[in-house]
């Protein structure tokens, strides 16, 4: 329980209201311009990756519980879950040195949209019909009913498809802001902080 109360600290919750509000707002943007992507894990991995997976998990279920008392997509907060799954996995990867390198970064984010589309895809099937809301990702799932294909199917087939993208992505960009951050600032966060220190052990060996 100690790792889970290093977390939360004053700065990681302003970072988690920021998150939040990033999510929100890069969420929207596929959403308005029919792309087949997302975009609304952006402020999670982030989190995941400075703060670690508790605090990580805990901003992607909050940033959907907001969202859908915005109004802005109501449907939300049935992925809540999933959501918290892909900041936990942010914070574990991170743990692990993943977000080092661009390459594994990307690879972080494969395999993040692939765990992702599994756990959506029936959510978005059985709860919804296939449809989300979203015209990019709606007119792929479209397009696998219209070959014959059934809701769980269709959702699964758009979710291989757009969720590792989105994932990797996502995780290039996290991956960008961690470089330009000053090592100070990063410091600050337990994820970034403990990382560094793994480091300096591993030096002096």
């Amino acid at each position: 329980m100690n790792g889970f109360r290093k977390e939360f600290s004053t700065f990681s919750i302003a970072l988690m209201a920021v998150a939040i509000a990033i999510n929100i707002g890069a969420g929207q943007i596929p959403r308005a311009v029919g792309l087949p992507l997302y975009l609304d894990s952006i402020g999670t991995v982030l989190v995941g990756v400075l703060v670690g997976p508790w605090a990580g998990a805990l901003t992607g279920f909050l940033a959907n519980v907001v969202w859908t008392f915005t109004g802005l997509f109501p449907q939300a907060i049935a992925w809540a879950g999933v959501a918290a799954i892909i900041g936990a996995l942010a914070g574990v990867f991170a743990q692990s040195g993943w977000l080092k390198e661009w390459w594994r970064a990307a690879l972080a984010g494969l395999i993040t949209g692939v765990v992702a589309a599994i756990l959506s895809a029936p959510i978005a099937a059985y709860v919804f019909g296939g449809v989300t809301g979203n015209a990019g990702t709606d007119a792929i799932v479209a397009a696998w009913r219209a070959a014959g294909f059934d809701a769980l199917f269709s959702n699964v087939a758009q979710g291989t498809m757009s969720d590792p993208l989105d994932k990797i992505v996502t995780y290039l960009i996290v991956w960008a802001v961690l470089l330009a951050l000053p090592q100070r600032l990063k410091a600050r966060f337990g994820n970034q902080s403990g990382q560094a220190a793994k480091t300096r052990a591993r030096k002096r060996r």
